[in-house]
Formats: C-alpha cells, structure tokens, sequence
C-alpha cells in the first residue's frame, strides 16, 4: 500500500508542495531491503539506492499524514554537506540523479531531490554523537549525575549553556526501540580502540567544519549524530547529514539559557502532541493541517538558510 496527500496552499508565501510520498514502494523497480522511519533502502546489485520519503516520525511512531516537503529537503541538505565535506571525510554517494537510474525509477518527477546511490558499507553499529552544547538528553543526564556519557562535566552549567569544546558521547544502535548512550570506553570494547579513536576524530572535527559554516548563516549547530562504514576496510561516512533529522539546530535569534529553544525542525509536531493529551503508547490520531504546514515550513527555511 501507498499514500500520497495533497494539500498545494501557500503559506507565508511559500508553496507547499502538492503531494507527500509515504512510501516509494511503487515506483522503484528494485528489491527493498529495510524500511525505515523515513527512508528506504532499495537494492541496486553493485550500490544501494536510498529514497527520503515524507513520513515524520515521534516517540517511535510513524505519524500520519506524511509533510510535504520534507523528504526532498533531507535528501538536499545531506547531498549539500556531502559535498561540502567530502575533502574532510570520505562519504558514500556516487550520484543524487534520479536520470541515472533509468527505468528502474516509474516516476521520475516524483522522486526528484529524494533519491542517493551510494556505495555498499558495513555499517559501524555505533551513533557517533557530537554536542556542542548542553541540551536535550545531555541535559537530562546532566541533572540526575553530574555526567554525560561518563565524562564529567563542571558543577553549576546552565541548560543550552556552550561546552568549550564540543564533546563525543556515543551510543550502541539498536535497530528497534532507542539507542544506548555508552561511555567512550564502552564504545572501544565494542568495535575497537583504532576505529573507536578514528570516529571521534572524525566527527568533531565534521561537527566544527558545520559549526562554523552555521554560524555564519545566523544558526547554531547545538548537536548532531553521524553514521560511518567500512569499505574495504576504509571509515565512510554514510545515512544523513547535518538535517533536521539528524542535527538540533536553533536561529541565534532565538538563544537563550535555561529554557526550551524552538528548534528548527519538527518542534510544532512536538508542540501539538505535547498538548494534544497523546499518551505516547498508542497510535496517535492525524496531525490537523496546520501542523503540517507549519512543519514543512520549518523544513524548507532550513534548507534556503543553509544553502543559499
């Protein structure tokens, strides 16, 4: 089964999309091999072909409608820094051209700007987390244990408070349920020292290149979460990058101490169910139009302030 929605308003003199792809299921002509909370991954025999769809996701479950938009805004800004940090790591995209793919694609038009070919990895079972400052589940861990991930941090910091240096706090994957925060050492008994030592090189210094580019477009980079493989025996940074999705990002316009920052993200899904009296064990009832809206307003005022 598939759902397209259509919605096609203008909203603060933007046009929304007028269609929200679920599922490109019936369109590609290629086994799917795993399904995600948002993307698919199809097999192209030598490479993967991976498709962002518009799904949005909350408390591990998939919320309908689909928001337009969305999809092709993550597949952008992963394509955009990418490139940008090619010459600082290694990735696994060989194209982003849904021409490439021929009649192995139904409908062309449709999966524009959602569609990655990238190369085969092994991926490394471990999220390679960077923050840059203390927030969110940090902030949270902050406050029961005076720790992050095991690294001590000093008494009487304030919620979304800078590090000096941002600081890698890793956690296992799990493919169901959440991710497990681990301590550095946890991680170095889990896939090695060398590779361990690589991955924190290797994402602090992706997080301080997209830091600093952030900064000087007006947004603030609080933290992120990389992904990376091996290719006969290289790391490859592989999934997403730098989105929404995987990145907590504020307007600087917007920074404050001590409280709840609207990120620039999904925060109006969060904010409509966090009133809506959801009790996060069932499935919830359809997102109301404007909250989708809104959302894929957000989504696209990322890309057009980060892009530009």
């Amino acid at each position: 089964m598939y759902c397209i929605h259509f919605f096609g308003k203008r909203v603060g003199g933007i046009h929304l999309s007028t269609t929200a792809i679920s599922t490109a299921a019936p369109y590609v002509k290629a086994p799917l091999l795993y399904k995600g909370k948002v993307r698919e991954l199809y097999d192209l025999g030598e490479h993967f072909l991976i498709v962002v769809t518009d799904r949005i996701s909350a408390f591990d479950y998939v919320l309908e409608p689909a928001v337009p938009d969305k999809g092709n805004v993550l597949n952008q800004l992963s394509r955009f820094w990418f490139e940008q940090t090619a010459a600082i790591q290694p990735n696994h995209v060989v194209h982003t051209d849904v021409e490439k793919l021929g009649d192995l694609v139904t409908a062309p038009e449709l999966l524009k700007d959602r569609i990655m070919v990238t190369k085969k990895a092994e991926r490394i079972d471990i999220e390679c987390v960077v923050r840059g400052y203390i927030t969110g589940g940090g902030w949270r861990q902050y406050q029961k244990t005076g720790e992050v991930n095991g690294i001590k941090l000093p008494e009487g910091m304030r919620k979304n408070e800078r590090f000096p240096e941002p600081i890698f706090t890793p956690a296992a994957k799990n493919d169901v349920g959440h991710d497990e925060d681990i301590p550095f050492e946890r991680m170095k008994e889990l896939v090695g020292a060398d590779i361990a030592e690589a991955l924190k090189e290797k994402s602090i210094r992706l997080y301080e290149f997209a830091r600093d580019y952030c900064e000087r477009n007006g947004i603030i980079l609080a933290d992120t979460k990389f992904e990376f493989g091996l290719i006969d025996g290289e790391i490859i940074l592989i999934d997403e990058i730098f989105t929404p999705d995987s990145s907590r990002f504020w307007a600087k316009e917007n920074y404050a101490l001590d409280i709840e920052i609207d990120g620039m993200d999904k925060e109006p899904v969060r904010t409509y169910l966090a009133g809506s009296g959801w009790d996060k064990n069932s499935t919830p009832d359809p997102l109301p139009a404007d909250v989708v809206e809104a959302t894929s307003l957000r989504y696209r005022d990322i890309l057009n302030r980060l892009s530009k």
